[in-house]
């Protein structure tokens, strides 16, 4: 049974940058797509970014498009969300989440409900 660890949140300034790490144990990642979610308070859990098995392919939500990118590194069996240009309306609870249901599937899913192990969730809050 996979699982997975946050680390990196925090608290950020506007306009500066924070870095999220999600590391794996207890089985590989290496043939499965991954993506970052995050939940504020009140609102639903909605996907950030994605990549696919392979990182041939990525998404990116629209509201951080060209501000933060996912990238995986499989030796190491974890996943990065590199946040930059922070924003107040990036303060939420983040999760890394594996969609195993589907490996070495070629397209990156939207719903949090296509995933099936999840990390515990780190906080960013961006304030100054």
């Amino acid at each position: 049974q996979v699982q997975l660890v946050e680390s990196g949140g925090g608290l950020g300034q506007p306009g500066g940058s924070l870095r999220l790490s999600c590391a794996a144990s207890g089985g590989t990642l290496r043939v499965y797509n991954l993506a970052w979610f995050r939940q504020a308070p009140g609102k639903e859990r909605e996907i950030v970014a994605g990549i696919t098995w392979n990182a041939r392919s990525t998404y990116s939500a629209e509201s951080v498009k060209g501000r933060f990118t996912i990238s995986r590194d499989n030796a190491k069996n974890a996943i990065v969300l590199q946040m930059n240009s922070l924003k107040p309306e990036d303060t939420a609870v983040y999760y890394c989440a594996v969609d195993r249901t589907r490996p070495m599937f070629s397209s990156i899913r939207k719903s949090a409900h296509d995933y099936d192990a999840w990390g515990q969730g780190t906080q960013v809050t961006v304030s100054a």
